[in-house]
């Protein structure tokens, strides 16, 4: 498949994300019907979430990024076995690694990374669970930041933002030469500072969408 033929995402300016041809859409409660070419909120007011409303029009939703945000910036970790890559502009705070391996990613600690904390092992299958790709790392000088997962998907996480696996193109989006693009979180919310990329404000924000 060439690149032209991918499934794509392009982030509309003060309006939706236009996605063509994705091949798996979902929420908690499954699969979710959807054409060719679908148009989902971003603004966080449609009141047919994920699908856009048209509600940004009336809110005056506004989709650039913000100054004061967290820059696209990365951070490196290291011990002998494995170096753990974190850029912060782009966490969406899942809390997957926290949650899962609290004796590497330390929430409250400076510095909040300890990659002596756990095996190799034990870090790479945390790291890989990481939803929006800030997380990536490096073992004997090779980086692993994607992951092969088939089909280009769109998983909508509860009250949070839109997880993205499979590497669909994102257009017309600068982004840090670190980040992944086989998976990454866009917010839906509207709420970010980093659009279109999440940056953990549903959670400030209170965003509720108790349909998906």
């Amino acid at each position: 498949m060439t690149s032209d033929e991918r499934p794509s995402i392009t982030p509309k300016p003060d309006g939706p994300f236009l996605v063509r041809d994705l091949q798996r859409f979902s929420n908690r409660n499954g699969a979710i019907e959807a054409g060719a070419i679908v148009a989902l909120c971003r603004c966080g007011g449609s009141a047919n979430k994920p699908f856009c409303d048209g509600t940004h029009g009336k809110i005056g939703f506004s989709s650039p990024k913000l100054e004061g945000r967290v820059a696209d910036t990365r951070e490196d970790y290291e011990t002998e076995k494995i170096t753990i890559h974190d850029d912060r502009s782009i966490c969406s705070h899942a809390g997957t690694c926290t949650d899962g391996l609290s004796s590497v990613f330390r929430l409250k600690k400076e510095p909040w990374i300890d990659p002596q904390g756990a095996s190799p092992e034990e870090i790479i299958e945390a790291i890989r669970k990481c939803p929006s790709g800030a997380l990536s790392y490096t073992v004997d000088g090779v980086e692993h930041r994607d992951q092969e997962r088939g089909p280009a998907a769109i998983f909508v996480a509860p009250n949070g933002p839109y997880e993205v696996t499979g590497g669909p193109q994102l257009l017309d989006t600068p982004r840090g030469g670190d980040a992944s693009t086989e998976h990454f979180t866009l917010c839906r919310c509207g709420g970010s500072q980093n659009k279109p990329f999440c940056d953990g404000s549903h959670w400030t924000d209170d965003f509720n969408d108790d349909k998906n």
